[in-house]
């Protein structure tokens, strides 16, 4: 029995084998609410391994490609392919170990403490009736420390500043182990120190997990930094991606965002710097 239980601790100490896996593309994508049109033959491809970030300007359909990723909104036209397999074939526990989403604006439970939510993100590897396993509690640790709130552990979410709370769902969120993880604007509503924190915290677990990740943000530079690949959508459809080296340009930034600006190299930085200058905006 002992070696047994020392053979499962290896097995979970180790990274998850899911980290290899997370081709994620989608084509010819129509997407609406109701009646109202969001997207037309949209097509995406996200790079395995990378850190992508979708941006666009406010009601451009940045967050409603991400919530057709993640199967909470079915196109009424194309596809979306998960690992080779169309993502509505799978399994709702299966896909879920596949991919995580953390929306926007989550509420936590009344009363729950920081541990018992990360544990959370397990359900997709437990099984009905039956307690969490030494791999459950294993990955929530390492969830924790990752994420640096271990120490929090039996704190209630509640009584957690935005920041904190903000690295508990992402401990969440990397607790389930998925190789994909949608984050959709993850920095809302906290200060410039704590934005930075929950980018720099990202990117860690890109570089040490090697975890496909795609954001949705509102900054440009934050998302020039910290993006491997930038994704530009504009009136529901993509209009240029690829390394934001390649593609930021000032014709860009005043086609989709409105802006006169100026794109500036540093020599010193490994990536461009947007000036905005004015608004290129129709006097109203």
């Amino acid at each position: 029995m002992n070696d047994l239980f020392t053979r499962r601790r290896r097995r979970a100490a180790r990274p998850t084998e899911a980290a290899s896996a997370g081709t994620l593309a989608a084509t010819g994508l129509r997407l609406a609410y109701e009646r109202r049109e969001v997207s037309r033959d949209l097509h995406l491809a996200i790079p395995r391994g990378k850190v992508t970030v979708i941006i666009g300007p406010n009601a451009s359909g940045k967050s409603t490609v991400l919530r057709a990723l993640a199967r909470l909104l079915r196109p009424s036209e194309g596809q979306i392919v998960l690992d080779e397999k169309d993502i509505h074939e799978y399994r709702p526990k299966d896909f879920a170990r596949r991919l995580g989403l953390l929306p926007q604006s989550s509420v936590a439970p009344g009363g729950i403490t920081v541990a018992d939510l990360v544990g959370r993100g397990r359900f997709p590897h437990q099984q009905p009736l039956r307690p969490p396993t030494v791999e459950d509690a294993e990955a929530v640790r390492r969830a924790m420390a990752a994420t640096r709130v271990d120490t929090l552990a039996d704190r209630p979410v509640e009584e957690l500043s935005g920041g904190q709370r903000q690295r508990v769902w992402v401990a969440m969120l990397l607790a389930q182990q998925a190789p994909v993880m949608l984050l959709d604007e993850p920095t809302t509503y906290l200060d410039v120190s704590h934005q930075l924190d929950i980018l720099e915290l990202v990117r860690e677990l890109n570089r040490s997990e090697g975890r496909t990740i795609v954001l949705v943000l509102h900054d440009l530079n934050q998302a020039i930094s910290y993006a491997d690949e930038l994704v530009v959508v504009h009136e529901g459809r993509v209009v240029a991606n690829g390394a934001p080296v390649d593609i930021m340009t000032s014709d860009l930034l005043r086609s989709v965002f409105s802006i006169d600006a100026r794109i500036i190299h540093d020599p010193d930085i490994a990536h461009p710097v947007v000036v905005p200058l004015t608004s290129a905006r129709p006097a109203i």
